[in-house]
């Protein structure tokens, strides 16, 4: 009767330990959750083209100005089953550190005119539209940072290299307004390993009209890690826990910096792929420096 008893305790006692144990770490956050945080609205909604996704969200920081700006980029993997909600509250924060931030509409993959080579044009144009801004808002474009997240990094570091492209590209531009600086989180800065990989429905493929062995020139034009070494300063940010996008990140990082690239990396153990863009998580003090970091760097 005693050994019983004394079983009992020790089996109530385990299993005690068992229910008060710390569980492990949080699930990363997913997309769905991600699209479902605060979403705070711009100040200005500003149509600059023809067609329904080529728009600006524009956030002002208070002041007399003039701001430097961020150009915001979204990711989703260049889909129209995603848009820039889930990166309002960070564009949101950014403004609060004295930039003003312009949020970038383009086409996407799944909706007229998105893919190849549209989604690239809107961008260029997007951004380029903020010379029009300027002249009656108090914008600082020798102070320009791109700033994009996941597929949106692969625009971000797509468009400090402009000046990279060749002279018969469909995206060579005579005078592009330059970017000063790059922060580029969990970014889709290799589309040729992204398309072998067939990651995301095999959105790098879809993006840019075939495979790297049907349009290798394709490839070279609109992969960062083709068009390294860009000469301006680049963080690139990933999340430890994000298994699929620090690869093409990483690939990136290792191609600029063998090619002599002002680019430093900084990883955030316990982020994986949309903590980076909450400010509420570990990852924003990381961003945030970062941020600061390249306007001290583009001071002119």
């Amino acid at each position: 009767m005693m050994l019983r008893s004394v079983v009992l305790a020790l089996a109530a006692a385990l299993l005690s330990a068992c229910a008060t144990a710390p569980s492990g770490p949080p699930d990363p956050k997913s997309a769905a959750e991600a699209y479902l945080d605060p979403q705070p609205a711009p100040d200005e909604v500003i149509t600059w083209g023809p067609y329904a996704r080529q728009f600006g969200e524009l956030r002002m920081p208070d002041g007399d100005g003039p701001f430097p700006v961020v150009v915001v980029l979204h990711g989703g993997c260049w889909l129209a089953d995603y848009d820039q909600g889930y990166m309002a509250g960070l564009a949101d924060a950014i403004r609060e550190l004295g930039f003003a931030v312009w949020t970038v509409g383009f086409r996407r993959i799944g909706e007229p005119g998105g893919g190849w080579p549209n989604t690239l044009f809107d961008v260029a144009e997007g951004t380029d539209y903020l010379r029009r801004l300027a002249e009656t808002r108090p914008l600082d474009l020798e102070r320009v940072i791109a700033l994009g997240h996941s597929a949106g990094g692969q625009l971000a570091l797509w468009l400090a290299a402009r000046d990279r492209q060749p002279a018969d590209s469909p995206f060579r531009s005579p005078d592009p307004l330059p970017i000063d600086g790059v922060i580029a989180l969990a970014a889709a800065a290799d589309l040729v390993g992204l398309s072998d990989r067939r990651t995301c429905g095999d959105a790098a493929t879809r993006l840019i009209g075939g495979s790297p062995d049907l349009h290798p020139e394709r490839y070279t034009l609109a992969s960062p890690a083709r068009l390294v070494p860009l000469d301006v300063p680049q963080i690139l940010v990933n999340g430890g826990r994000d298994t699929t996008w620090s690869e093409p990140a990483d690939t990136y990082y290792d191609a600029a910096r063998s090619a002599g690239a002002p680019v430093r990396r900084r990883v955030v153990p316990e982020a994986g792929h949309f903590e980076l863009v909450d400010p509420r998580t570990s990852a924003w003090p990381v961003i945030r420096d970062a941020l600061e970091e390249l306007a001290r760097d583009t001071m002119p």
